[in-house]
């Protein structure tokens, strides 16, 4: 799920009203992972709903620091922070 959490928060990065036009994403690290102690694991099949927000823009730098939720139905399954960067290869 983080990565996948991830991945959702570097797809963000890349539109261009907020990362910029650049080609590439890169995960820099996560802070406050919570993973639901009530629930189950995510089971195959079940559909996994992720939201990530977007709480600190450093453009000169172009690089966010993210909030990111991952739901299955309404029960919250996992939450964290998450640093992400845009540039060049």
């Amino acid at each position: 799920m983080i990565e996948a959490m991830a991945q959702v928060g570097g797809m963000l990065m890349l539109q261009p009203e907020v990362g910029g036009s650049h080609d590439n994403f890169f995960f820099d690290g996560i802070e406050k992972v919570k993973q639901s102690e009530v629930l189950e694991a995510v089971i195959a099949g079940e559909t996994l709903v992720i939201r990530m927000t977007l709480v600190k823009l450093q453009k000169r730098f172009v690089i966010a620091k993210m909030e990111g939720k991952a739901y299955v139905g309404d029960d919250l399954v996992c939450e964290g922070e998450f640093l992400v960067a845009t540039g060049a290869d």
